[in-house]
């Protein structure tokens, strides 16, 4: 089927495809040529291959080669029956790197979990002992009950847990470090790469951190702990019922957290990779409700207030940028 001018996606898929090929090919190499001759194909192509550029200048690529070839006035002469398969080829592989860079973290995963979820995938769990675990997307639990204990290790994601009360087995949840105590309670536990949430709903919780080891916090229902994995620094606050655990009901709900803590839990709900380059954009604070049910909305909503937008290079990749 014959592609037309504004499919602008495959046109900018193509760019980026140009992009790393002509980063790679020697000098003086005739691939110059075809690529001059899809540059000059029409004022469609042109424009992805300008915004390509503007991509990987932000994610801090430098120009490649040819940059003559762009500059206008250039012509390339025509030529006929050439193919332009390596280009293609470079895509595919692009796109396989990519795959595999994002299911490795599942593969790892899925050796030490004993249930975990799929990008926007929820999953109710009932234990043994009658207490229930709401797993959230992307998300990965591992179980280990005794005659003495019960133990739940979150090792990626969110998870609500309602717990039911046994006090000669007390439930424990760890998460990045952070230790979360109860006999009889429902609350939530979220795990980031810098940090720990946890918001309580129902009981008592403590709260205790490998990085200040004789410490602990109990929390009363209405309340949440954020423990930074750096330092053990413990900031705490109220929540409302309702935004307990938000993503039950399609919403995720942050309070004063960077842009990059939110794209990082949008993620788990995105099956593109999203990425933010700009660190000042990514450090930006913000407090807000967003949905989860349309991820791309939601990252829009997330950067636009600070003049950021979101640019779909791929069905496969999202960049946050400043322009």
């Amino acid at each position: 089927m014959k592609r037309t001018d504004d499919e602008t996606p495959d046109l900018l898929e193509e760019a980026m495809d140009w992009f790393l090929r002509l980063r790679s090919v020697p000098a003086g190499s005739d691939v110059a040529e075809d690529f001059a001759c899809w540059l000059n194909a029409s004022k469609a192509h042109s424009q992805a291959w300008e915004k390509a550029n503007q991509t990987w200048q932000v994610m801090g690529e430098v120009q490649p080669e040819y940059e003559h070839l762009w500059r206008p006035g250039f012509i390339a002469p025509r030529r006929r029956g050439r193919r332009l398969l390596w280009g293609a080829g470079i895509g595919a592989a692009l796109v396989a790197g990519l795959f595999l860079f994002l299911a490795m973290p599942s593969l790892v995963l899925r050796l030490r979990a004993d249930h975990l979820t799929q990008t926007a995938e929820l999953q109710t769990i009932t234990l043994e002992d009658g207490s229930t675990i709401e797993l959230g997307a992307a998300s990965a639990i591992a179980t280990s009950f005794t005659a003495f204990g019960r133990h739940v290790t979150l090792l990626a994601g969110e998870a609500f847990f309602d717990v039911r009360s046994d006090a000669a087995r007390p439930f424990t949840v760890e998460a990045g470090g952070v230790e979360v105590s109860v006999i009889g309670t429902a609350f939530d536990v979220s795990l980031s790469e810098t940090q720990t949430t946890v918001q309580l709903a129902r009981g008592v919780v403590a709260l205790s951190s490998e990085s200040k080891p004789g410490k602990s916090l109990e929390l009363a229902p209405g309340e949440m702990a954020t423990v930074s994995h750096a330092d053990g620094m413990t900031v705490r606050s109220t929540i409302a019922q309702e935004d307990i655990a938000s993503w039950r009901s399609g919403r995720l709900f942050v309070s004063d957290v960077s842009i990059g803590e939110v794209a990082e839990a949008l993620q788990r709900y995105h099956a593109a990779w999203i990425s933010i380059p700009d660190g000042s954009l990514a450090a930006q604070r913000v407090t807000g409700l967003y949905d989860l049910k349309n991820p791309d909305r939601a990252l829009g909503a997330l950067v636009e207030p600070y003049g950021g937008k979101v640019h779909r290079i791929s069905p496969y990749l999202r960049v946050l940028a400043p322009f």
